[in-house]
């Protein structure tokens, strides 16, 4: 099952990309898109924090909903 999640996710990387992530509480943060998004959900690496988090997209952007980690670990967790 992980060589799947690598390889799937190996497919929807990209370059990183500037994108502003909404957080809980009216938020915002400059992170780093790292894969396309696939309608529903895109992983962006949040430099002021050190680590990856999976995002939901919305009307309004990337929102970050709390699942933090190693990229690999973040996308595979849906």
């Amino acid at each position: 099952m992980l060589r799947r999640t690598a390889q799937d996710f190996a497919a929807l990387r990209c370059p990183p990309a500037e994108v502003t992530v909404n957080f809980s509480g009216g938020l915002t943060q400059r992170c780093w898109s790292v894969s396309r998004g696939d309608g529903t959900y895109r992983v962006v690496y949040l430099p002021k924090a050190g680590y990856f988090s999976l995002c939901v997209e919305s009307d309004f952007g990337p929102l970050d909903i709390g699942v933090h980690g190693p990229a690999l670990g973040c996308f595979g967790s849906v």
